[in-house]
């Protein structure tokens, strides 16, 4: 079985096979037991997944080991559609036998729920993919490093933060995970993939005598490789940890004698390393069209980006081009064929400032199509686990940088009086995702084009038209950086996805800034 490695002729890295403990499950006898079950007894649709999650973590309080984790899951999941009716079983025990049981189970769960169903499901169509394999970029499989080597390296950077002056105490941690799925169904689609993705975060804190504290965290994001990205350094593309840990004590003790902002509007210019996390909130939940359309309003919320808006929406200024893209390399969210055999692409969510479409699973784009001009999925369904189904979920959603854009400095030079704002921290965002508010790291007060010192207290509020339609200018490609998370969460019962959200440094005119502490009554 040859991999197709994710976007390899760019990526510089070595192919990789599929993981030969995964490749010796019994997925084609599983997955003929199971369709052919669900064919006999009239499904209409009939999917199975076979999936192996490795997990591994560690975490650090000051210079120790606090704790340490290496655990996986497997499993499998018969989903069918029976009568117009979804069905769902998941199990544990890989046998033919099983298969076929959870078959007939999610076939009796389907003719169970049919009189309750108002909406008769329709997939849009998808062409057939046979024996299709996918094996993300990446350098070297983390979960093949030595355990101590893991824990030397990620509590040496921890050691060497908390012995610098100032620093008080230091939180680390450190998560790796490999994702191996197998798919197939009625129509013949089969594939096996297989993705790694790490994060590494160190958070140091300094204790005021006189009461208070302040922190600050590494901003390196999460990604989609492998343990390279803890190793390899900047001349391989990964994460210079050492420059950023020499430079944390200085920039904490810094912030600590920094004035409290006074509040206010200011013209900002973002960070990618902040503004992922307002993309994620403001456009990526707002844009997925099951949110849209009330089906996460038990839970998490709707939005205010209604169906009816497709096309006529001014979401931002003509600077704002985003993305929804599931083949980025080194994206979190970015996969071959997502889970119900969706080849995976890139498509627009906002074209110049204009919101032109959604992302969307087969039976949003079916049940949907008329509006959306169309009826073909972008392939966002996913499900976190073999317990759980899968339900749409966000692509990596990304403003584009522009073409021989602007620098970072150079967006700095044009603010008389703002912020440069480092470094995701808390945000508070209502429920249609058009009220919010976002704090971060790092804060640098900008005066006549130029940063004169750190702030504190710093919190941006805006609504997500009004802030979107501030975006005056973005950075160049060399500013472009993919952040994300490794656990945004949705659906009930809940489930964790892991998701990147590309951008460049941005320039937004006359934000209304907050004081944090002051609005906490502090």
């Amino acid at each position: 079985m040859a991999p197709l490695v994710q976007d390899s002729a760019s990526s510089g890295l070595p192919a990789h096979e599929i993981d030969g403990e995964f490749l010796a499950l019994p997925r084609t006898a599983l997955a003929d037991a199971a369709l052919q079950t669900a064919r006999d007894l009239g499904a209409t649709h009939a999917d199975i997944r076979v999936e192996r999650l490795k997990d591994s973590s560690l975490s650090f309080r000051d210079a120790s080991l606090e704790s340490r984790h290496e655990g996986a899951t497997l499993g499998l999941a018969v989903r069918v559609v029976h009568g117009g009716t979804w069905g769902f079983a998941a199990g544990v025990d890989l046998t033919t036998d099983e298969a076929a049981r959870l078959a007939r189970e999610a076939v009796e769960m389907a003719r169970v729920a049919a009189p309750l169903n108002s909406e008769p499901v329709e997939l849009a169509a998808e062409p057939t993919h046979t024996d299709a394999v996918w094996v993300s970029a990446y350098a070297t499989d983390p979960f093949a490093v030595d355990a101590r080597d893991r824990v030397e390296r990620v509590g040496g950077l921890c050691r060497t933060l908390f012995a610098a002056h100032d620093v008080d105490h230091v939180d680390g941690r450190f998560s790796a995970v490999m994702e191996n799925k197998y798919y197939a169904d009625l129509t013949g689609t089969t594939t096996t993939q297989q993705r790694v993705r790490v994060i590494c975060q160190i958070e140091a804190t300094r204790v005021d005598p006189a009461g208070g504290f302040e922190s600050m965290r590494t901003i390196a994001p999460p990604v989609g490789r492998g343990w390279e990205w803890l190793v390899a350094g900047p001349a391989a593309g990964c994460w210079d940890w050492e420059s950023e840990i020499d430079l944390i004590p200085g920039l904490l003790a810094e912030k600590s004698r920094a004035s409290s902002v006074e509040p206010g509007p200011y013209d900002l210019v973002i960070d990618p390393s902040n503004l992922w996390l307002t993309i994620h909130e403001s456009i990526g939940h707002a844009t997925e069209l099951d949110r849209a359309l009330g089906y996460e309003a038990a839970y998490a919320g709707t939005s205010f980006v209604t169906l009816d808006q497709l096309g006529t929406l001014r979401y931002g200024s003509p600077a704002m081009t985003v993305t929804g893209d599931r083949t980025a390399l080194h994206g979190l969210a970015t996969i071959g064929y997502d889970d119900e055999g969706v080849q995976t692409r890139r498509f627009d969510i906002v074209r110049d400032g204009q919101f032109v479409g959604y992302q969307l699973d087969r039976a949003m784009a079916a049940r949907n199509a008329a509006v959306l001009g169309g009826d073909r999925s972008n392939g966002c369904a996913f499900a976190d686990s073999p317990a759980h189904v899968p339900i749409q979920r966000m692509a990596n959603v990304s403003l584009l940088p522009a073409p021989g854009g602007p620098s970072t400095e150079e967006l700095i030079s044009r603010v008389d009086r703002g912020i440069y704002v480092v470094g995701d921290k808390s945000w508070s965002i209502d429920m249609q995702r058009y009220n919010f508010q976002f704090t971060g790291q790092r804060f640098y007060e900008i005066r006549a084009g130029r940063i004169v010192g750190q702030l504190r207290d710093v919190a941006y509020q805006a609504t997500t038209t009004d802030f979107w339609g501030s975006l005056e200018a973005v950075g160049g490609p060399e500013t472009y950086v993919l952040g994300g998370a490794f656990n945004c969460g949705k659906g009930q019962p809940g489930q964790v996805a892991a998701v990147s959200h590309g951008c460049p440094s941005a320039l937004f005119r006359a934000t209304n800034i907050l004081n944090a502490r002051r609005e906490a009554g502090r």
